[in-house]
């Protein structure tokens, strides 16, 4: 049987899982015989990103940041939507009147980007929203608004990393040709699967 190890290295942050538990004893020795470092145990938090495990696999969550993001935006006691996006109309960078505080646009864009992380199902309209940081205009707040309203009403989503083996690696693609209504580029999106866990 082939021993497999998975670290990911952030700063100064590590989270190291193996396939089994001497694998991973072996590891921690050696890494602790070249670096300074402390084992905090079992995973329960990592960069903001609480990590809940059960018999099937691990569920990551940013719930707590997703509260706190509401709080900053004023949108704490908001309605929620269905969906973070309205599909049928084409956001353009010229429509409407500039936004009161293009700095206030640009972290609330960013901070979504960063739920982005565990929240896979908003990716496509934070990015939308992201192309207009340059020069945010009313309907581009509107739409940061409506995934925030989204965010709401879907607190408890997160990333499902599963149990089992990995034997495939499965992509999906989807383009809506000429889309930009600006510059008449396509739109596009992506998502990959290792097994069934989402990876990208």
């Amino acid at each position: 049987m082939v021993e497999m190890a998975y670290l990911l290295l952030y700063v100064d942050d590590i989270i190291l899982t193996a396939s089994s538990s001497d694998l991973l004893r072996r590891i921690i020795a050696r890494l602790s015989s070249e670096f300074a470092m402390t084992d905090l145990g079992a995973l329960q938090h990592f960069l903001g990103i609480s990590v809940t495990r059960s018999s099937n696999g691990l569920h990551l969550s940013q719930r707590q940041y997703a509260v706190d993001l509401l709080q900053r935006a004023g949108m704490a006691e908001c309605h929620p939507t269905a969906t973070p996006v309205d599909s049928k109309s084409k956001l353009s960078a010229t429509d409407g009147a500039p936004v009161a505080s293009p700095s206030d646009y640009r972290s609330l864009a960013g901070a979504l980007q960063y739920l982005t992380l565990t929240r896979p199902d908003i990716a496509y309209a934070v990015q939308q929203a992201c192309l207009f940081m340059h020069d945010p205009q009313e309907p581009h707040l509107a739409l940061i608004k409506r995934i925030l309203r989204y965010v709401k009403g879907t607190l408890d989503a997160g990333l499902h990393l599963g149990i089992g083996s990995v034997s495939s690696i499965t992509a999906y693609s989807d383009v809506d040709w000429a889309g930009c209504p600006d510059s008449r580029r396509s739109t596009s999106g992506y998502c990959v699967f290792l097994g069934d866990n989402l990876v990208s």
